[in-house]
């Protein structure tokens, strides 16, 4: 696996983790701990989000732009072989 697919894998893992705290917090929207964990994956995710863009690419138009140019479509797309 390469080391964009690495970067890639780990940012679905926090994604999935955010949402599914999510879910549950929906039903459970008193549980103190599951929005402090919620919060903890919500943070992970963003931190493996930047890191996965700084490292190979925007993944989306907010992430566009960054590097002072309009760099959306230099290189292959995220679903494009990762």
């Amino acid at each position: 696996m390469t080391e964009q697919q690495q970067a890639m894998q780990e940012l679905r893992r926090r994604a999935f983790a955010r949402i599914d705290a999510g879910m549950y917090l929906d039903g459970h929207p008193e549980d103190e701990t599951a929005l402090q964990y919620y919060r903890a994956m919500n943070k992970k995710h963003e931190q493996a989000k930047e890191m996965y863009q700084k490292h190979f690419g925007p993944l989306g138009l907010s992430g566009a732009g960054a590097g002072g140019r309009w760099d959306w479509a230099d290189d292959p797309w995220p679903w494009e072989g990762v």
